[in-house]
């Protein structure tokens, strides 16, 4: 059975994000992520997630202007500055927390924007950000998001992070496989999991098409668990995905 890590911004949001690492522990997950710590401080975060004992998995870098809609500036040439203040950020909290993998993303693409110049910015700019991650040993990761739930994002398919991967060309990057995302804009789960494996470095999961539990929906997910044992994947699996009542009522997909 993979090693799963709840995730904190979506799950257990029954109670305030700083309880949500004793309710993730209480309800037996070792591990946890989330997608951004930075509306509390870096003691608050930290000194919750050593008391409880849980290991921090992976978050994300800063996106920018999230609440007007921005998910992520990596890739906008105008931003460069920001970026990497974010990123400076970002490590300060990693260190902290002992995390070990942070997700960078790329952000949407403006209208009238050439796509090339853009690959070429977010190419840069995860040089730049995998550079400061290895002072901590840390892995930069690269998420394709489907064009249905985040239209305009610059990389929806798995096939643009591994080459991504190849062209940065730094050992500490590499791809986050969200089955919900992947399955939406390419299926063919088991063998493009299979296919990229060498570069998989972190993987999330949710029921498709409602992003719920991962035993509602049309994935297989027994089937997928037993692949990732068999071809040995060590790396985490993030529980990303809204529970259809309480958090706890619905976890029983993983013993089953």
């Amino acid at each position: 059975m993979p090693n799963f890590a709840a995730n904190l911004t979506m799950m257990f949001t029954e109670v305030p994000f700083l309880d949500r690492f004793q309710a993730a522990k209480d309800a037996g997950f070792e591990a946890v992520e989330f997608l951004f710590p930075y509306d509390h401080t870096v003691p608050e975060v930290s000194t919750r997630a050593h008391q409880v004992g849980v290991t921090v998995a992976l978050f994300n870098m800063p996106p920018g202007d999230w609440a007007a809609g921005e998910r992520g500036i990596a890739a906008l040439a105008d931003r460069k500055e920001e970026f990497q203040v974010g990123v400076t950020r970002a490590i300060e909290y990693a260190r902290a927390l002992d995390c070990k993998t942070l997700h960078l993303m790329s952000g949407l693409v403006p209208e009238g924007a050439e796509q090339e110049a853009m690959m070429e910015t977010y190419t840069n700019s995860l040089r730049y950000a995998a550079d400061a991650a290895q002072e901590i040993g840390a892995t930069v990761v690269i998420e394709p998001l489907n064009n249905r739930d985040v239209p305009g994002y610059l990389i929806s398919d798995v096939s643009t992070a591994q080459s991504l991967v190849d062209a940065v060309a730094r050992p500490n990057v590499g791809i986050q496989f969200d089955m919900y995302h992947v399955q939406i804009m390419e299926g063919d789960l088991a063998k493009r999991f299979e296919k990229h494996l060498d570069d998989i470095r972190h993987v999330q999961i949710a029921g498709v098409p409602e992003r719920h539990e991962p035993n509602i929906g049309e994935v297989n997910y027994p089937y997928l668990f037993q692949m990732m044992d068999r071809l040995g994947y060590q790396g985490y699996v993030g529980c990303e995905y809204n529970p259809r009542g309480v958090t706890q009522d619905g976890l029983d997909w993983i013993s089953n």
